[in-house]
C-alpha cells in the first residue's frame, strides 16, 4: 500500500520514470517470471526517455542502476549477491559471469576450482571433465571461456585505464593433470581489485577504491580476502586502520606473490555507485554512507585514543595546563580551514581567520600533506564543527565529519561550479552535512588580473570547461588563486555559526 502511494505522489508530481521504477519495484514478482521480455522493454524504455527528455541529465550508470530493483536470484554464492550482480543471475559451479553493463565499472564472477596464476596475469577456473561445452568457443583444446577485464573502476575513462594491469579469466576443463597446484587454500571469497589508476590522490583512493572495496565486500562480514592488482605497500599501510574492518584477511600482492592461491569463489572488480556515496537501495542490508562512515569511526577510533593518550602524556609533569573555561562560558564551535598552497590557496587566510574568530569560532588551520596519518585528520575533523576549504581533492575530507550537526561549506572558484558540486555538494548533503557552497566572484580570482575583463576565462568559464578537462586543469586548477570579499563571504560564517549554535542547542536540550 505504501509503495502505490509513493508511485501515485511521483506520478502525480510529474516524476513519470521515478513513479514507473516504483511501480516496477511493487510488482516485481511479476516482472521476475517475465524478466527477458520485460527487461528489454524497460531497458529500452528508460533509454529512450532519459535521452528524450533529459539529454544534459541521463546517464548510463543511473538508468541501469534502477534495474538492480529486479530480485535477481544467485546459486548459493556467500553473501547473496542478488544486488551485486543483477546481470549474472545464476552463478552455477564452474562458470564465469560478467557484467559490463555499467557505465563505471566491469565486474565478474567465479565459483569453483579458482586458481592464481601471476605469471600469465591470470585466474583459472576448473571445471568437471563432463561440463557441457556450452560457453563461448575455445581457445584450446581444453579452454571453455575467456574473458579480460581491468578491475578498476573508471572504465569510462580510456587514458587511465590504459595503464590498469588487464587480467584474464580463464575456464578450462578439468584434467588428470591440472597445470599447477594449490599452493595456499583459501575457506573464504576473493575480491580481486587494483591500486594502479589515480591511486595517490585521496579523492580517487576513497571514491574510486575504497569506497566501491566497501560496496562490493561489506556482504560478506570481513570473511573475505583482498587480491590485488599494482599492490603498493604505501596503500596498505595508508589505509591500515580501514581494512581489517573490511577483510579480516591479510591482502594478497597479485604479481609479487607467485604461490598458486586457491578459492571456491572470487569477484573481479568493484562496484562503485556515484560520488563518494554509498545508495541503499543496491546494497543487500540497505547500508548508505552513514553506515561507511560509521565504519570509518570504528577503523580510526583506537589510533585516536592512542594520539590523545600520547598527547596526555606530554603535556604531564611541569608543562603548564590548559586553562579551565568557566563554568558559564559557552564552548566555541570549532572551525577547521583546510589550507592550501599554490594553486587554489586563499591568499587572504589570516584576515579569514580573524573574521571568523570575532565570529566566534575557535580556528583550526590544517595543511594536509600527503604523508599526513589520515587518523589524525579524522580526529581533528571528527571533533569538528565546521569546515572550510577551496575545491580540490582534499574536499574529499568530509567524510570525516559528523553527519546531522556539522557544516560543511566549500568555496568554489571560477569554473569548478559542475566539479565541485558533483564531487563534493551532493555527497556532503548525503551525508548529512549541512552544505554551503560559495562561488567566488570574478573580483575574487587572481584569473581577473591575468585577463581581460570581457574574456570567456572569466566571463563564461563553461565554454573553456567544454573544451576539454586538459582546458579546466590548466587555467582553473593549476593558475588560479582565491582572495576572500570577506565582507560577502562573512554570511556564510555567520549561518554556518546559526546553524551550529542551533544544533548545540537541540542537543542541549534534548540532554
Amino acid at each position: 500500500m505504501v509503495q502505490h502511494q509513493r508511485y501515485n505522489q511521483l506520478k502525480n508530481g510529474g516524476d513519470e520514470e521515478a513513479a514507473t521504477l516504483v511501480f516496477v519495484w511493487t510488482n516485481r514478482g511479476y516482472y521476475r517470471r517475465r524478466r527477458p521480455k520485460i527487461l528489454s522493454f524497460l531497458l529500452l524504455s528508460l533509454l529512450s526517455c532519459g535521452f528524450i527528455l533529459a539529454p544534459h541529465f541521463f546517464s548510463f550508470s543511473s538508468a541501469l542502476s534502477h534495474l538492480y530493483f529486479f530480485g535477481v536470484q544467485n546459486d548459493g554464492l556467500s553473501g547473496d549477491l542478488d544486488v551485486n550482480a543483477p546481470l549474472c543471475s545464476s552463478i552455477s559451479n564452474g562458470s564465469v559471469c560478467c557484467d559490463r553493463s555499467h557505465f563505471r565499472s566491469d565486474i565478474c564472477f567465479m565459483k569453483g576450482d579458482i586458481r592464481t596464476h601471476s605469471p600469465t596475469s591470470s585466474v583459472f577456473l576448473y571445471s568437471p571433465k563432463n561440463s557441457d561445452d556450452n560457453v563461448s568457443s575455445t581457445v584450446d583444446g581444453d579452454e571453455l571461456q575467456h574473458e579480460k577485464i581491468k578491475p578498476y573502476t573508471r572504465k569510462w575513462e580510456t587514458s587511465i585505464m590504459a595503464t590498469i594491469d588487464e587480467l584474464n579469466l580463464i575456464s578450462k576443463r578439468r584434467n588428470s593433470d591440472v597445470d599447477h597446484s594449490c599452493d595456499v587454500i583459501h575457506d573464504v571469497p576473493a575480491v580481486i581489485f587494483s591500486t594502479g589508476g589515480y591511486t595517490g590522490n585521496v579523492y580517487h583512493e576513497f571514491n574510486d577504491g575504497i569506497i566501491p572495496l566497501y560496496i562490493t565486500s561489506q556482504q560478506f562480514n570481513t570473511k573475505v580476502v583482498f587480491v590485488i592488482l599494482e599492490y603498493h605497500d604505501w596503500w596498505v599501510m595508508k589505509y591500515a586502520d580501514i581494512l581489517p574492518h573490511l577483510s579480516s584477511y591479510p591482502p594478497i600482492d597479485f604479481n609479487g606473490d607467485n604461490r598458486t592461491h586457491c578459492f571456491t569463489e572470487a569477484i573481479t572488480g568493484l562496484r562503485i555507485h556515484d560520488e563518494l556515496t554509498v545508495d541503499p537501495i543496491l546494497m543487500k542490508n540497505n547500508e548508505s554512507i552513514v553506515d561507511f562512515r560509521n565504519l570509518l569511526d570504528r577503523a580510526y577510533r583506537p589510533r585516536i585514543t592512542g594520539l590523545i593518550r600520547k598527547a596526555q602524556e606530554k603535556t604531564s609533569g611541569c608543562a603548564l595546563a590548559t586553562p579551565k573555561r568557566m563554568h558559564n562560558q559557552p564552548k566555541k564551535p570549532k572551525l577547521v580551514i583546510l589550507s592550501r598552497k599554490g594553486s587554489r590557496a586563499i591568499t587572504n587566510q589570516n584576515i579569514l581567520v580573524k573574521a571568523a574568530e570575532e565570529i566566534g569560532f575557535e580556528v583550526h588551520v590544517l595543511r594536509p600533506e600527503p604523508t599526513t596519518e589520515l587518523a589524525k585528520i579524522y580526529m581533528e575533523l571528527n571533533s569538528s564543527d565546521a569546515m572550510i576549504g577551496v575545491h580540490g581533492a582534499a574536499m574529499t575530507h568530509f567524510l570525516f565529519m559528523r553527519p546531522r550537526c556539522s557544516v560543511f561549506i566549500q568555496v568554489i572558484p571560477l569554473g569548478t561550479d559542475w566539479a565541485a558540486e558533483t564531487y563534493y555538494g551532493k555527497p556532503a548533503r548525503k551525508l548529512g552535512l549541512k552544505y554551503i557552497g560559495y562561488k567566488i566572484s570574478r573580483r575574487e580570482s587572481s584569473l581577473v588580473d591575468e585577463y581581460d575583463k570581457d574574456d570567456p576565462v572569466l566571463t563564461d568559464p563553461s565554454s573553456l570547461n567544454q573544451k576539454g578537462w586538459e582546458y579546466t586543469k590548466k587555467i582553473y586548477l593549476e593558475r588560479q588563486t582565491v582572495k576572500l570579499d570577506l565582507t560577502r563571504f562573512r554570511k556564510r560564517l555567520l549561518r554556518a555559526y546559526d546553524y551550529i549554535t542551533r544544533i548545540h542547542l537541540q542537543s542541549q536540550h534534548l540532554a
